[in-house]
């Protein structure tokens, strides 16, 4: 059988196995990740926090101004000397400081040189916005600036107080603050960058790993139902990955072991049809020496002999030509239907001889648009199946009826018994070859070449539901003609 084409074993090859390393995985991704968005939800809550450090760092020189204040009015005449009012704006760490109440504005501690000031800043009515702004003016423009800060007065003195003061300590307490908060973030960040990338590895990472471990080792060998991976219990999306991953794999595993049985098949078919072709062969040369006899029942069943033998070796001949389950494309034409029936009833009449019952009701001019000898071969295999459910039954009345119509451009040819039907089982995969058989030995090719010889003609072979018995519809659509269109100098004789 040398020119017959061997096919692989397995759909998938394993060429070249892949040599990438992940370089850069999910768990690599999910760390850095988790660390920018710390970083970010940080930021976030670090500029408020700012304007907030800078807020209470001026709520508390205002409360040493007033404090001072205090030393001041607490004096005779409310008068200090130099040195001690030197000492109070130290402490108080301002420059000037100034009470305000029913509109009278009061000087109370003063340097020698009044600073000229650089910017004004009001906390009696604060808006986080302006906040925000201002600590933000103050950290990255501040610094070398004189400020004049204006509060409500505390201390049940009434009105509000002013000060003036030099921003550079402000400025510099600001930085150090935004350091440790960048510092905090940092450590905040890691430590829950670590933490999800651990749950991430450990819930995550590991499944998949195992997942795709198993792909490429069941990729090497899907044949190997040992390769199919066992699912875990989880109940989540990698758990329903998982199973349905095995099912999957089970289902190719078991595509593949018939495949490789339909190929072994198909080498011995092929070398079974060398031999039988030789076999028919001579008894097709006895065969038309029985034609000469005189004898009337000879005369009657030899045609029918020799045609039946012309199309056994017809079938071994493809069998050999292609070595393979493929069919020839229809060759197309229209003839009478109720001929063709005709020679499906003298194939099977040794059949009807046991009491099987064969009824045509089919026009006479009924016409189909078909490849004859595959119409022959569909008819066969559903009356022959018939045939052989009926007389496993053991019914009295054994009858299968043939009819057909026309719809518009499609013939529908019903085949129909009066048997037990096909059992549930057998209809779930009733044109897949070697499953659709309930017969003891069958192999269930019969109705798959049936539907493949429909289908290859656009139509289709289909089981219709009814109480008794069993019915199929072949449904058989005429090719679609396309009538080319008149030329120009038609057209134009037609217009006048």
């Amino acid at each position: 059988m040398g020119n017959m084409k061997q096919t692989p074993n397995k759909i998938l090859a394993p060429a070249q196995k892949s040599k990438s390393r992940v370089k850069f995985g999910l768990s690599a991704k999910l760390l850095i990740m988790t660390a920018l968005f710390v970083m970010l939800a940080e930021v976030l809550i670090f500029v408020p926090s700012v304007a907030n450090f800078r807020k209470n760092w001026l709520e508390d020189r205002l409360a040493a101004a007033q404090i001072a204040s205090l030393v001041v009015e607490a004096a005779p005449n409310q008068e200090i000397s130099d040195e001690l009012m030197a000492q109070l704006l130290k402490n108080a760490r301002v420059k000037g400081v100034a009470l305000r109440h029913d509109e009278v504005r009061r000087l109370i501690l003063r340097g020698d040189m009044p600073p000229a000031v650089d910017r004004h800043f009001d906390l009696r009515k604060p808006a986080i916005l302006d906040l925000t702004m201002d600590a933000m003016e103050t950290l990255f423009m501040g610094g070398g600036r004189n400020i004049r800060i204006f509060s409500e007065a505390k201390y049940d003195a009434g009105g509000f107080i002013e000060v003036v003061l030099d921003e550079t300590p402000l400025r510099a307490a600001m930085l150090t603050f935004a350091l440790n908060i960048l510092k905090l973030s940092l450590v905040i960040s890691a430590l829950t960058a670590l933490a999800v990338y651990l749950v991430f590895i450990w819930i995550f990472v590991r499944p998949m790993r195992h997942l795709t471990h198993n792909m490429v080792r069941f990729r090497d060998d899907p044949e190997d139902t040992a390769r199919i991976i066992e699912p875990s219990s989880r109940r989540d999306e990698i758990g329903v990955a998982e199973r349905e991953l095995a099912r999957m794999q089970d289902d190719l595993a078991q595509m593949l072991q018939q495949k490789s049985r339909l190929e072994a098949l198909g080498l011995a078919v092929s070398k079974i049809s060398h031999d039988l072709r030789n076999m028919l062969s001579s008894a097709h040369l006895i065969s038309d020496r029985l034609s000469s006899v005189e004898d009337p029942t000879v005369k009657r069943f030899a045609p029918k002999l020799i045609a039946s033998l012309d199309r056994a070796i017809n079938f071994c001949t493809q069998t050999l030509k292609y070595g393979e389950v493929q069919e020839d494309r229809p060759r197309r034409a229209r003839f009478l239907l109720s001929s063709l029936v005709d020679e499906v009833f003298d194939t099977l009449s040794p059949f009807f001889e046991h009491g099987v019952q064969l009824k045509a009701e089919i026009e006479t001019e009924l016409k189909i648009d078909a490849d004859r000898e595959q119409l022959f071969r569909i008819l066969l295999n559903l009356v022959r199946n018939s045939c052989q459910a009926l007389e496993a039954s053991g019914a009295a009345k054994l009858e299968i009826r043939i009819s057909a119509w026309r719809e518009g451009t499609v013939v529908t040819i019903e085949v129909k018994d009066n048997g037990p039907g096909l059992p549930e089982r057998a209809k779930e995969h009733l044109f897949d070859a070697f499953q659709g058989s309930v017969r003891a030995g069958g192999t269930g090719l019969g109705l798959a070449i049936a539907h493949e010889l429909a289908s290859a003609h656009g139509g289709s072979v289909n089981l219709i539901d009814v109480p008794l018995g069993a019915t199929f519809h072949i449904t058989i659509p005429d090719r679609i003609t396309t009538v080319p269109k008149r030329s120009h100098i038609v057209q134009a004789a037609a217009n006048e």
